[in-house]
């Protein structure tokens, strides 16, 4: 198994030796082996919404396009952007 030295803040390194400590993992290595894991997987997630995000874009464009869309003043969108909730601030 391939060896990294990390470098850890004061307090990510308490985490890591309370982990331990408290019976989470069996060391600090596995507690690592783990913190990569939920890394590895953030980052599929944000990869997932990211392209998810692009095809709705692409969608939109399209729509566009196309013409197949409703013009608004900034007071009929706050009301569409209410309705949706996503609204500033929502």
């Amino acid at each position: 198994m391939p060896t990294r030295n990390v470098n850890l803040t004061d307090d990510q390194d308490a985490f890591v030796e309370k982990m331990v400590k408290t019976g989470k993992y069996q060391n600090a290595s596995e507690a690592m082996r783990d913190a990569v894991r939920g890394l590895q997987q953030r980052w599929k997630e944000d990869e997932l919404k990211l392209e998810l995000l692009r095809k709705s874009i692409d969608a939109g464009i399209a729509d566009l396009d196309s013409g197949q869309y409703d013009d608004m003043d900034e007071a009929e969108l706050e009301t569409w952007l209410g309705k949706t909730g996503n609204a500033a601030g929502a």
